[in-house]
């Protein structure tokens, strides 16, 4: 086997090493950064000849000598298929120029250092050069594709190949970076230039800087990362309460925020030593960021659905020669990857604890292991086999609650299972679509109610997308009144003029709700969920609507898989699904149905393949009929539960008591859990609380102390206040937003809240 470059260059500088010092040569800065960058786009510390990337070389080796075969440089293509217009085509021509240069450049490909490969990227290189990506050229389109996609790989071919390049190749590579990301793109941080997109555009910049020896331009790129750092209250990025945000009005921690965290990790440890360094202290929000913004949304490896957005109906991609598909396991496995990443630039505890994290999620990632991961090129299976090699334990999945107020979403873990729920406001979007992508997300914000049991990953991974029946998503309230594909707009357009989403938590239990108005139709509901230790209690109230057609709620909708034969029993108030747990159903009539559905994401998405599938799905639905008013519902989510428990709960009429479900107020108590919650839609009563004006409460009873947590979704900033009728003692301690009036037979406090729907916390003595 011929050896590779890096090899010939490795030995070349052993032999330089080894002969008598002349004159000490000055340091070149460039070509350090130019080598560190080799070794993060490449890989370093592995052995070719093992799996598993033995395999994941010679993948790539046949890869890259398919497309060397087909490429077929003609006026407005360089491959058959991939025309210019739309411009996707110069990205995707790009990619496959990537996976030829690494098969020539890495050992074990079956390609390593084939002089008539090289040849033949140098052609392609030439190619989109003279003929598209170019200074003359003016963009159309898609803008990403001109600005991220295609600098940023013809940025990685040209400093791997920096060698290899002529003068004129590397001023021709620099000048088209030069004409489609402008200094001025990264000077004002307004519009596309923020955010996820603001870290592509500067690593793009930062190794134009390094390819062209340009002090100015990676002094430009580092200083362009300074205004993504701070936590933002508004618009793209990263909020202080976790959420992350992209096009103004989109939860994206899961797509746009794993872009964000890779660039940002790779960009301080390309910089790190170096006069570039990135050494704003406000860097520190991006480490922090891991364990904050992250990791919550993490479950088993998946990051959760409700936060990617038009990403859900990806599946598989026509343009991916590879044929990964595009799950809620690949992109939580993004993130994983990119922690590992950042890792290199965090402090000796954090990159412990976060290793922690990660061997945790690869031992419980069953569905798709990250080990062998196909998403991942041999420098990410490198980085992952060693935190899995690391001398830390694995850490547990994480317990408790956490609110994302800033993105209307909330996340529970309770015992034995992970549960997620997707809302909407003035704030945040129904849903995104755009680029012929999600043209049926309508619901997802409204209610959405994910859910696993533990041990049980696959739920929203296995063709869930293209076959479930988009008017019955779980845990929505919906009009059945037929939607238009890409209904109330793109790129998040669409939002209800309403105020109310949020709620509180002590951590651990949680009351959330949401105002909910209906895309496209007069629907309005008000839903709570109260999260508690082994189930969600759902209640919904206000149910109204003009529309002409039947509103439903879909207790649940569960994919069962390919010809799925889990036992699906009904009991008195009750329901269970063997595999999956249960739902007690109080009051109403319990709608079921099974079927088989097909699908194909080229169904919901213009860039998939148009593969089809079959699943089966188990639904269960409350149907409100026909132009409700002030209609309610209450049943209580179980998940893996046995049929026992679900039985014997609905059999357990001291359980739960329902304290209000009306368009005033939703409120619940939990005797054996110490637990009274009540989510005011505005001011009112629920014995024995009240409060002056909207808000979500939390009562937890301790021993002999008790903890009220208190939020003001609306965000008004207005001042309430909140009476708890119970005997109190004292205070043990308020945070500086509360003010305990009195206390004694009844307790009333004064909240300043602020804008943010933070939750606000007193504790209390009993009497």
């Amino acid at each position: 086997m011929r050896p590779t470059r890096r090899a010939v260059l490795l030995a070349a500088a052993l032999l330089v090493t080894a002969a008598p010092p002349a004159r000490a040569a000055a340091p070149d800065p460039y070509g350090a950064l130019r080598r560190r960058w080799l070794d993060l786009a490449l890989g370093t510390g592995y052995d070719p000849t093992a799996e598993p990337y033995v395999s994941r070389l010679a993948e790539t080796g046949a890869l890259a000598r398919a497309a060397q075969a087909t490429m077929a440089p003609a006026p407005t293509s360089l491959w058959p298929g991939y025309p210019y217009d739309p411009p996707s085509g110069i990205t995707q021509s790009y990619g496959r120029l990537w996976t030829m240069t690494q098969a020539y450049v890495q050992q074990g490909t079956g390609s390593t250092g084939d002089p008539a490969l090289l040849t033949d990227v140098l052609r392609g290189l030439d190619h989109l050069s003279a003929t598209v990506y170019n200074p003359s050229t003016t963009r159309y389109g898609n803008w990403w594709e001109w600005q991220i996609g295609s600098p940023r790989l013809l940025m990685d071919i040209a400093t791997v190949l920096y060698d290899d390049l002529t003068d004129a190749r590397r001023e021709a590579a620099c000048a088209a970076v030069d004409h489609f990301i402008p200094e001025a793109m990264l000077t004002d941080y307004s519009g596309t230039s923020t955010g996820a997109n603001r870290v592509d555009l500067c690593r793009s910049v930062a190794l134009r800087g390094i390819l062209g020896r340009a002090d100015a331009k990676l002094a430009l790129a580092r200083d362009a990362l300074s205004p993504v750092f701070p936590y933002v209250t508004k618009g793209d990025g990263l909020y202080a309460d976790g959420s992350f945000l992209q096009h103004t009005w989109v939860a994206y921690s899961g797509t746009y925020g794993q872009v964000m965290l890779d660039g940002l990790g790779r960009l301080f440890t390309l910089l790190a030593g170096s006069a570039w360094e990135v050494t704003d202290p406000d860097r520190q929000l991006v480490l922090d960021s891991v364990e904050h913004a992250y990791a919550p949304l993490i479950h088993d490896g998946l990051v959760m659905d409700a936060v990617n957005g038009r990403a859900i109906s990806r599946g598989y991609l026509k343009s991916d020669d590879r044929q990964v598909m595009r799950s809620d396991h690949f992109h939580g496995q993004g993130i994983i990857a990119a922690v590992a990443l950042l890792a290199g630039g965090a402090s000796t505890a954090e990159r412990e604890r976060w290793y922690s994290y990660i061997k945790g999620w690869i031992e419980r990632d069953t569905v798709t292991p990250i080990l062998t991961a196909r998403q991942f090129d041999v420098a990410d299976l490198a980085r992952l086999h060693a935190v899995a090699d690391a001398q830390v334990p694995a850490a547990p999945e994480l317990v408790g609650h956490r609110l994302f107020p800033a993105m209307d979403r909330a996340v529970h873990r309770g015992s034995g299972f992970t549960a997620s729920i997707a809302m909407c406001s003035d704030r945040i979007t129904y849903y995104e679509c755009g680029n012929g992508e999600n043209p049926r997300g309508w619901h997802t914000g409204a209610g959405m109610l994910y859910w696993w049991p533990k041990g049980r990953s696959d739920q929203y991974t296995d063709w869930f997308w293209p076959t479930v029946d988009w008017y019955r998503l779980p845990g929505t309230t919906v009009s059945t009144l037929p939607l238009a594909d890409r209904a109330g707009g793109e790129w998040g357009a669409p939002k209800p003029d309403v105020r109310w989403v949020g709620g509180t938590t002590d951590g651990e239990y949680a009351a959330v709700g949401q105002h909910l108005k209906g895309l496209g139709s007069t629907l309005q509901a008000r839903k709570s969920w109260f999260c508690v230790e082994d189930a969600v209690i759902c209640l919904g109230a206000g149910i109204t609507c003009t529309d002409g057609v039947s509103v439903e709620t879909v207790v649940d909708n569960r994919n069962l898989g390919e010809g799925g034969a889990q036992e699906f029993v009904r009991g008195r108030g009750w329901a269970h699904l063997e595999d999956h747990g249960g739902w007690v159903v109080p009051g109403g009539e319990l709608h079921t149905l099974r079927e088989d559905r097909t699908g194909a994401w080229s169904d919901i998405n213009t860039t998939s393949t148009t593969q089809r599938a079959t699943r089966r799905w188990q639904t269960l639905w409350l149907d409100h009929g026909t132009d409700p008013t002030d209609a309610t519902y209450v049943y209580v989510l179980m998940p893996g539960a046995s049929r026992r428990a679900v039985a014997s709960r609905a059999a357990d009429l001291h359980w739960l008591s329902l304290l209000a479900n009306d368009g005033t107020c939703q409120a619940v108590h939990v005797p054996s859990l110490g637990l009274t919650a009540a989510n005011f839609w505005g001011p009112g009563a629920a014995d024995p609380l009240a409060a002056s004006a909207a808000a979500s409460v939390l009562v937890r009873h301790h021993a002999r102390t008790a903890t009220l947590c208190v939020s003001e979704p609306p965000r008004t900033g207005e001042p309430f206040e909140i009476t708890w009728n119970h005997p109190v003692r004292g205070v043990v301690r308020a945070d500086d937003t509360v003010e305990v009036l009195c206390t004694g037979r009844r307790t009333t406090l004064r909240i300043t809240p602020g804008v943010s729907c933070a939750t606000h916390r007193c504790e209390l003595t009993l009497s």
